[in-house]
């Protein structure tokens, strides 16, 4: 995932408002890691166009039974899941790179999602498809297991404060289903920028027993993801930035 739009973290309790049956705003806690944040955002004209036109060939909708993938994509091939492409410039990227492959892209962020379609319209890309939906409510009920090549994980909200380090997306539950839904010797990819998530995340990918590491520690960015514009600001800056590439194993251990 590329560099994406500031990602609200401590709302301000007074604006917050409560579905019937939910929590109360003083509640830090959700009942359940969702991998989206609800951002504020604006859909430019550019987007909005890219939507109407492109998104009933290249956006599908939720559902609560198995994707046919070959269907989706209208074609056998590699299929690569990503969760959360903030505005898509590395799922373009990557998608164009690797043509062979198909790309699953999570996203419920409207001017993302118009974004990315408007990036495949301009760079001609076929191999791409969008849920605007919950990612993890899509593993749990569209995706088969032993289906995906691969899974990407780029950038996910860090969660600083520790109170909230419960809403981070890495957890071991949801590390174990997207294990599961990886074909033997594919590859789980993350990215952070925030050191102490980081060693979260190796430590929950090491502890899942499906998986192994591919490095002796944190990896070699890929020559496939992109640096980002903000990663090489921070870069320049001193500031770190870890990837984590794991396999899923060919047996259980």
């Amino acid at each position: 995932m590329t560099s994406s739009p500031p990602r609200p973290e401590d709302p301000n309790p007074s604006a917050a408002t409560v579905a019937p049956g939910g929590p109360p705003p003083h509640v830090a806690h959700p009942q359940r890691v969702r991998s989206f944040v609800t951002r504020a955002g604006r859909t430019t004209t550019g987007q909005a166009k890219a939507l109407a036109e492109l998104g009933p060939r290249f956006v599908l909708p939720f559902q609560q039974t198995k994707l046919d993938l070959a269907a989706a994509f209208g074609r056998e091939a590699p299929v690569v899941l990503e969760i959360g492409f903030g505005m898509g410039d590395a799922t373009a990227h990557i998608a164009a790179l690797r043509p062979d492959e198909n790309f699953l892209c999570c996203e419920v962020h409207e001017p993302g999602v118009g974004a990315l379609l408007k990036r495949i319209g301009e760079m001609g890309l076929t191999n791409i498809r969008i849920l605007q939906h919950d990612a993890v409510e899509v593993v749990d009920h569209m995706l088969e297991a032993s289906t995906l090549a691969g899974i990407h994980i780029f950038f996910p909200d860090p969660w600083h404060k520790k109170r909230h380090h419960k809403r981070r997306l890495i957890q071991p539950p949801l590390v174990a289903k997207l294990a599961q839904r990886l074909i033997p010797g594919g590859y789980l990819h993350c990215a952070t920028d925030w050191q102490p998530y980081a060693e979260q995340m190796i430590e929950v990918l090491t502890a899942e027993p499906l998986l192994e590491n591919t490095a002796a520690g944190y990896a070699e960015r890929p020559a496939y993801r992109p640096e980002t514009k903000f990663e090489r600001r921070g870069l320049k800056l001193g500031h770190g930035v870890w990837d984590l590439v794991f396999r899923r194993r060919a047996a259980a251990p």
